[in-house]
């Protein structure tokens, strides 16, 4: 998502089948509305199913808070709380098979889709969740904020819908928007599939944001097919309405997708371009197949060679063809003349492979001239740098847009006038390659595993591309100082809140900010090499599946073999944030005894920057771990035979709330 940027409920709608029990069904029964509660036999089916689930409670060694459904999953074994998925664990799949075809300047898009869905689960699913997520543009839709005419559509129109090759009714209930509950005429039982057929069209959005128009012949489609929602071990259905602030979540699916366009014009997007030349001409063709080797930038085609008629073969259409097994979504860019550059660059030394970075944009865009440099950069540094884990996927596309915003190999970026804004913000969204779409985090719910893992790998390779100084200044100023100079009463609250409970700057905080402060904090705890130990375990033990925070948790705590639940609780589960003070400085033995108060109560790492009466100086770096014992008041030994003459209590990109006590001055 925008790495500058800082409402959704959740309606827990869907009915499935009462026995046999599984949390996640047994939670729906209970909170359905579309049950009939007027029949005594739902209500005693419901109320039995109640008294009849053995209660467990977690282990009395757990000490992070839990959510209750959460601790059933445990429970049941479908996580472990050694951090490993568990001995049960599931996730449901799909096969998606889809045609789209859009034909600028007509804003008309049609699909055509089969879905075979596998139920994984233990449980019989009655009903299915279908999420359409662009009928956001439909008036009335939920929303984090307000909108234009501009943005505005009728929405996704479900032209046919068949189950198991049976013509099926699509129910279009206006209860719902971006979500609607499909009654199945036949169980899905576990270990089974359905097959699904969809036909539909939509009105693209004339106001651009993650998906939509970028000029009247470039389209950005993102979210543009009827997908099952994810069901799973601790939540069941995922009912939560898309509402432009929220992002991700989904299964991790394998996706056949042709993209019918006209000829001369080109189509960027998720996964392998199937047989390339059946759309390109041979010198296009030979320069993009060159650019997967090469080190430095190719110019594919140009804008202009592309209107000429220079670059796509010239049937009347062109049916662009991409597969990608194993990834959460597709997304997809087309327009007849933006320029379009590639590279390729290598990620992983030990198996030589390579991957493609491209990028395509509008010729007057003069920082996206470098945005393959910049993606080069991004994906090098990131496979053997931080996280240090290969980047996972082929390639990724950089397409100016105006969003921001990541989907899965590819990126939606505005242009910028300074390159180094535009560099930073390239590679946050690169970042995320790794979380969500390779750890596929409930970023719905849990946004601090997602947006503040990204804002860590950013702050991190600002160090690189900026110096620490400069990419402390720049991370403090974007990051920072908005939560930790603001006192209001929704600053504070715990990491772990649900991001589909905050709005605003209280989301933004909690997403971005704050929890990559408490990554780093835990990196200059563990130190460099167990942390990153414990991160390639998470990701190892998690990529292609469905981690939570307690997964996140319990595997630090395993692989590090230290209880980091005192340091968890502190920063992630606590209203705690950044305010120390210098309560006293003495004399004591050979050194001084210097005493730090935790006004704010947050575990955070401090510099002591020391001033001799001899005018020499000295940095004392503490780590959290002076707060594990006492999280109110610390104390630091200063060995030295000097006289203090003065003391200073900094903790760089740790901002204090309040600096006028972090500072004292001895006798003269």
């Amino acid at each position: 998502m925008n790495p500058c940027c800082v409402r959704s409920r959740t309606r827990d709608m869907v009915r499935t089948n009462p026995l046999p029990l599984s949390y996640a069904r047994l939670r729906y029964e209970m909170l359905n509305p579309l049950l009939d509660w007027t029949r005594p036999s739902a209500a005693k089916a419901c109320l039995l199913a109640c008294l009849c689930v053995p209660l467990a409670a977690a282990p009395a060694t757990h000490s992070l808070y839990m959510p209750r459904a959460v601790k059933e999953a445990y429970r049941r074994g479908t996580r472990s709380l050694d951090g490993r998925p568990g001995s049960t664990y599931w996730e449901n799949h799909g096969r998606y098979a889809i045609t789209v075809t859009a034909m600028p300047p007509d804003r008309t898009i049609t699909g055509a889709e089969q879905i075979t869905y596998r139920n994984n689960s233990p449980d019989t699913l009655h009903q299915l969740v279908i999420k359409l997520f662009l009928n956001i543009h439909k008036p009335g839709a939920p929303r984090a904020g307000g909108t234009t005419e501009a943005y505005l559509t009728s929405g996704v129109h479900v032209d046919s819908f068949a189950v198991n090759g049976q013509a099926t009714s699509w129910q279009n209930s206006p209860r719902f928007f971006t979500w609607q509950p499909v009654q199945l005429p036949t169980p899905l039982v576990p270990n089974d599939s359905v097959h699904l057929s969809f036909k539909w069209h939509y009105e693209i959005s004339q106001r651009a944001g993650r998906e939509g128009m970028l000029d009247s012949t470039t389209y950005y489609l993102a979210y543009f097919y009827p997908r099952v929602a994810v069901y799973d071990d601790y939540n069941g259905w995922d009912t939560m309405d898309f509402t432009d602030q929220q992002e991700f979540y989904s299964d991790f699916n394998d996706y056949d997708v042709t993209v019918e366009v006209p000829a001369n014009f080109v189509v960027w997007g998720t996964g392998t371009l199937e047989d390339p030349s059946t759309v390109l001409q041979p010198d296009a063709l030979q320069r993009f197949q060159t650019s997967f080797t090469s080190d430095q930038t190719v110019h594919v085609a140009t804008g202009a060679d592309i209107s000429a008629g220079k670059v796509s073969l010239q049937h009347p259409v062109n049916s662009w063809h991409f597969t990608a097994r194993n990834v959460p979504d597709m997304a997809f860019a087309l327009s007849n003349h933006y320029d379009w550059d590639a590279a390729s660059v290598l990620v992983d030394g030990a198996a030589h492979r390579r991957a493609s970075v491209q990028a395509a944009y509008n010729d007057t865009a003069a920082d996206f001239h470098h945005m393959v440099g910049f993606g080069r950069h991004a994906l090098a540094w990131l496979s053997h740098n931080w996280p240090g884990v290969a980047y996972p996927y082929e390639k990724s596309t950089i397409v100016q847009g105006s969003a921001d915003m990541e989907y899965p190999m590819m990126v939606n970026d505005g242009s910028t006038p300074d390159t180094i804004f535009s560099r930073f913000v390239v590679e946050h969204e690169i970042a995320h390659t790794y979380f969500p779409f390779y750890m596929g985090i409930n970023e719905t719910r849990y946004a601090f595993m997602d947006e503040g893992w990204a804002t860590t790998f950013e702050y991190l390779i600002g160090q690189s591309d900026l110096g620490n100084a400069r990419a402390t200044e720049f991370f403090k100023r974007f990051r920072i100082q908005r939560w930790i100079r603001d006192p209001s009463p929704l600053e504070d609250l715990p990491i772990v809140t649900p991001g589909d409970v905050l709005t605003g700057v209280a989301y933004g905080n909690n997403a971005y900010g704050k929890p990559a402060l408490g990554y780093l904090a835990a990196k200059d705890l563990l130190g460099d090499t167990m942390f990153r130990t414990c991160l390639h375990a998470f990701i190892d033990r998690w990529h292609g599946k469905h981690p939570i925070p307690w997964d996140f948790f319990n595997t630090f705590n395993d692989v590090s073999g230290k209880n980091l639940n005192w340091f968890w609780n502190n920063w992630y589960f606590s209203h705690n944030y950044i305010d120390l003070a210098v309560k006293s400085v003495r004399k004591v033995g050979r050194g001084y005894a210097v005493v730090i108060d935790n006004i704010g109560g947050m575990a955070a790492p401090v510099n002591l920057y020391v001033r001799y009466r001899d005018q020499s100086v000295d940095t004392l770096h503490e780590t959290p771990a002076i707060w594990q014992a006492d999280q109110r008041q610390a104390t630091v030994t200063i060995a030295t035979r000097k006289t203090i003459q003065s003391l200073v209590l900094d903790g760089g990109i740790f901002m204090d709330a309040d600096t006028t006590n972090n500072s004292w001055t001895g006798k003269r």
